[in-house]
């Protein structure tokens, strides 16, 4: 296969290419809708760069098949659509792609560039000496790449003995239909003995316990077909998972195993082509009988937040969620993992899906928290001392060696693992979890697990929550933080305050900012700053019913009382305005503190500005007019008042 280089430089380092390159930039939000399952990739293979380089399609029609970009590309979302756009608009011009990265690159993209059969070469040697209008030669036997101009070849980084089969077989559809096809046993979990666990951590004992080969050895670089407890996907995703099981399957009436489907990303946007999308997902429920809990209507909540709250995910489990922020799962005691549509669908046919296990890192949590921190600043924190590698796509291991963290910080924690560029984060079932499963009165079927005393980590480090205060995140990238109180001082304003999303829409979260608003009360601070808009998004349809009830840690109000009193508006359970859909999406020019887990350029809406902070942050910053902590209201801390 030979092309040209079509290269994404980098115009704050010139010389140099564009490194984290997110998913959001290749598919932007607007074109993921599927209108029709006969019309999958149209829009995709439209909106492919539309932004970060509009002559994308020209440009490959012309020949520049060999797109080159720096290292961590196609890092965040869980988009399909963003490969098999890319490999379409190829194709359709009669050539092939071919993406050349650095070493590092998203593990959701690469699965799904795995599964469709899209072309990728991780070589950083090959990326730094690529030149505008080099022309390049590809080897899809060997996976050799040359640079005829250069007279340089180049060996990737290899692939595990069961990715090259998937790459070898033509993807994950022709490898599901042969193994649908041989038969698919009964879901078998058995986990490790106290001996054999003792050398494991908690994401490998439960990968262990999944495995569909019990011979299979389970150590960092080995690609396991693993058992899932539930495969649940959003409308956004859903019908690509469709269309993949059906190619599998056969279609007929066979129904797919453990799926789930939430509607929460294009769900309250009143555009017609959204409703097309959604209507796909909820023909497939009616025709296999996916019921309640395991479908979940427009506002009944946000897929993350929603499946464990109705007792579908417990410790112990493996779920791979076909969004990125699946990861959440991890705080009760769970592997959740991000994967794309066509791993999903390949699991509704089969039970199970492919998982190369991860490197191990570990982090423990040191101390005491200090006044108005909580889970999004801890995360924030972490993320920014990580720096430009964050996690290095390690599985994350978090200790809450004081308890200090309840269920609520360690979703947030978990779930922005995502934009941590990790493949999951997981805190060990302990008495936290325990507590907050048998308050809802859910089972757990599956035995404790916590990492072994000899589990082999990687990077092992601690952090002092008592070194953590507010933070704010700048633009654009989480891990731009810093602390709330010297952001205060440069008086950033913003149009809208939003609090909420699948990252901080749980009841605490909004008690939380409830308290800051009427403890601002108090001192004479009752309403939302001029001209900024102070907007509400629970993480579910119980959430939002629950938030009308009175609590006696806000003297008898309840805490929609108190946010609309300032001044705020209370909106559906859903996704929309965190990836700039809907009538609270960002328009250009316009900026926004919130409490969501991604800040990335054009992310919350073409043009606007996202900065990331906690529920009391949000809250403060939403009073005081510019951005800043609680404490600028002059709000202390006061446990024993606010009774937590």
């Amino acid at each position: 296969m030979r092309g040209r280089a079509l290269i994404f430089w980098d115009p704050k380092r010139p010389g140099k290419k564009r490194d984290a390159i997110d998913t959001d930039q290749i598919t932007p939000a607007q074109d993921c809708v599927s209108e029709s399952l006969a019309t999958l990739d149209e829009r995709w293979k439209e909106g492919a760069f539309r932004y970060l380089m509009p002559g994308f399609r020209a440009r490959v029609h012309a020949g520049e098949t060999f797109l080159v970009a720096g290292d961590r590309f196609a890092i965040g979302s869980s988009r399909e659509m963003s490969p098999a756009g890319l490999k379409a608009i190829a194709e359709e011009a009669g050539r092939t792609m071919v993406v050349v990265c650095g070493s590092g690159m998203g593990d959701i993209f690469r699965r799904n560039a795995l599964n469709l059969g899209l072309h990728f070469i991780q070589s950083p040697e090959a990326v730094a000496d690529a030149k505008d209008g080099d022309e390049f030669e590809f080897d899809p036997a060997t996976r050799t790449l040359r640079n005829r101009t250069q007279g340089k070849s180049y060996e990737p980084v290899p692939l595990t003995p069961k990715e090259e089969e998937i790459r070898r077989s033509g993807g994950i559809f022709e490898v599901g239909r042969r193994e649908y096809r041989a038969g698919v046993e009964p879901m078998n979990v058995v986990f490790p003995d106290r001996a054999t666990a003792r050398s494991m951590t908690s994401t490998e004992q439960i990968v262990w316990a999944h495995r569909v080969d019990k011979s299979a050895e389970v150590e960092p670089g080995a690609t396991l077909e693993v058992y899932a407890d539930l495969l649940p996907a959003s409308d956004g995703t859903a019908p690509f998972s469709i269309h993949t099981f059906r190619q599998i399957v056969g279609g007929g009436d066979i129904a797919p195993r453990r799926a789930a489907i939430a509607n929460d990303h294009f769900v309250f946007t009143g555009k017609e082509a959204d409703e097309k999308q959604t209507s796909i997902s909820r023909e497939f429920a009616e025709r296999h009988g996916i019921r309640a809990p395991h479908y979940a209507p427009p506002g009944t909540g946000i897929f993350h937040f929603y499946f464990p709250e109705q007792g579908l995910i417990v410790p112990g489990g493996f779920y791979p969620g076909a969004d990125s922020h699946s990861r959440a799962y991890g705080a009760y005691g769970a592997v959740g993992i991000g994967v794309g549509s066509t791993t999903l669908g390949f699991g509704w046919a089969t039970g199970a899906v492919y998982f190369t296990v991860p490197r191990q890192r570990r982090v423990v949590f040191e101390g005491k928290l200090q006044a108005w921190v909580s889970g999004k600043d801890i995360v924030l924190k972490l993320l920014h001392g990580w720096g430009a590698k964050q996690s290095q796509g390690m599985s994350v291991e978090f200790v809450d060696r004081n308890r200090e963290l309840p269920i609520p910080y360690r979703n947030t924690i978990a779930n922005m693992m995502a934009e941590a560029e990790a493949m999951n984060g997981i805190f060990a079932q302990d008495e936290v979890t325990e507590a907050w499963y048998r308050e809802r009165g859910f089972p757990l079927p599956y035995p404790r697990v916590s990492p072994g005393e000899d589990a082999r980590w990687e990077i092992d480090e601690t952090l002092d929550l008592s070194s953590v205060v507010p933070m704010i995140a700048k633009p654009f990238s989480p891990g731009n933080a810093f602390p709330a109180d010297e952001v205060a001082k440069e008086r950033i304003t913003f149009t809208k305050a939003m609090i909420g999303s699948c990252t901080n829409g749980g009841y605490e979260d909004l008690l939380q900012a409830a308290l800051v608003l009427r403890a601002a009360r108090e001192r004479g601070v009752d309403r939302v700053a001029k001209g900024a808009e102070f907007v509400i998004f629970p993480g579910s349809g119980t959430v939002k019913r629950l938030i009308e009830r009175p609590d006696p840690r806000l003297r008898g109000e309840s805490i929609a009382e108190v946010f609309r009193a300032a001044g705020g508006e209370i909106r559906q359970s859903w996704c929309g305005p965190c990836f700039g859909q809907g009538p609270d999406a960002l328009a250009q020019g316009e900026r926004a503190i919130t409490s969501f887990n991604r800040n990335w350029q054009n992310r919350m809406g073409v043009g606007g500005e996202g900065y990331l902070a906690s529920p009391p942050v949000v809250a403060a910053s939403a009073l005081a007019g510019y951005m800043a902590p609680p404490s600028e209201l002059g709000v202390p801390w006061d446990p024993v008042a606010f009774g937590v």
